[in-house]
């Protein structure tokens, strides 16, 4: 069984509430109706009930009705959710008026949902923005304790088994943050090494890269990245993690012998964290265009509940996948409030 294949099964053992702000988006809907059909997730759309109906049967969905439906703007608990939004956010000015128009807002309903328990996590940017996803997000769910800063990881597929954990890696930051501080770019390896275990099923080995390996290279952006492996190894003693690491020296075991002896991570590591989003988004590109990499995201990090961000120009499958995956973070979210 593959890796997209086992995150699909543990989430039909363990289905999790996933709402879907763009309801009447023809993506979303088409894979709504696979999720419901295949029952990965509990499924509930966002948007006017008759315009949802109106479109399945336009495009010829039969397992629409085997989800839920909440219209934005006319639903039971319309006035809670509103309630919700003032009570948090007057403090920076919301009055109810106010709150009564975002609850009309499918990406800030989503969001109120998920706060006030009746959903799990969400799946949206199909037709918004990653700023318009975001946004609502980080005012409502905000983000994991001990964690300031959201990062965007994706899953590395490679053909090339011999990389990572049997092909797979897991990259970050690839979406988010543009130049994170040494104590940011730490947080991201910790999100990014909880990613690895909820999703991969894995024991993180987490290179932290660099243009250079182990003082090779002297320069104040080395010195960041040697600041976040000292951060993030304090903040979690067991983490197998170091740094700085060259992309070679992190990947290749016989250049890590000669570059980096004695690394337990170097040469096996199987999540790598960018030092910027410009050289994570490139990287991730580039292996995806050059080698032929499938890679699946982005897996958005460091919420207090999963909220993911869909490219505008994604399928259907990749709708279905994402929801898939922020099923997995839930059960795992919800694993470690339970032994926490």
């Amino acid at each position: 069984m593959n890796l997209i294949e086992d995150i699909i099964s543990r989430a039909k053992a363990n289905k999790q509430r996933i709402v879907l702000p763009e309801g009447t988006e023809e993506r979303t809907l088409r894979a709504a109706d696979r999720l419901a059909a295949d029952r990965v997730a509990d499924i509930i759309l966002l948007g006017n009930t008759q315009k949802i109906n109106e479109l399945a049967v336009s495009y010829g969905l039969n397992n629409i009705g085997l989800t839920t439906i909440v219209d934005p703007v006319d639903h039971p608990k319309k006035q809670v959710y509103a309630d919700l939004l003032y009570k948090l956010r007057q403090s920076k000015g919301m009055t109810p008026e106010k709150a009564a128009s975002l609850v009309e807002d499918p990406l800030y309903l989503g969001c109120l949902m998920i706060k006030a328990g009746d959903a799990d996590g969400e799946i949206a940017g199909a037709q918004n923005t990653t700023g318009n996803v975001l946004r609502p997000a980080l005012q409502i769910i905000k983000t994991t304790p001990g964690i300031s800063c959201v990062s965007g990881a994706f899953l590395i597929f490679m053909k090339d088994k011999s990389y990572g954990e049997d092909g797979v890696l897991v990259f970050a930051d690839c979406a988010v943050m543009p130049n994170p501080t040494a104590a940011e770019l730490a947080q991201i390896a910790l999100s990014t090494a909880h990613t690895a275990r909820a999703l991969v099923g894995v024991e993180p080995r987490v290179a932290m890269l660099s243009f250079s390996t182990k003082g090779s290279a002297q320069h104040e952006m080395v010195d960041k990245v040697v600041e976040a492996t000292r951060l993030a190894r304090e903040a979690a003693p067991d983490l197998q993690i170091d740094g700085e690491l060259q992309a070679d020296a992190a990947l290749v075991e016989k250049v890590a012998k000669q570059k980096a002896p004695g690394s337990t991570v170097a040469g096996h590591a199987n999540v790598l964290v960018f030092p910027s989003l410009e050289v994570g988004n490139i990287s991730y590109k580039l292996v995806q265009r050059l080698a032929g990499a499938e890679a699946v995201g982005p897996i958005l990090q460091g919420m207090a509940a999963p909220v993911n961000d869909l490219s505008r120009g994604c399928s259907v499958d990749d709708v279905y996948k994402m929801v898939a995956i922020a099923a997995n973070q839930s059960i795992a979210l919800k694993k470690t409030e339970n032994n926490s």
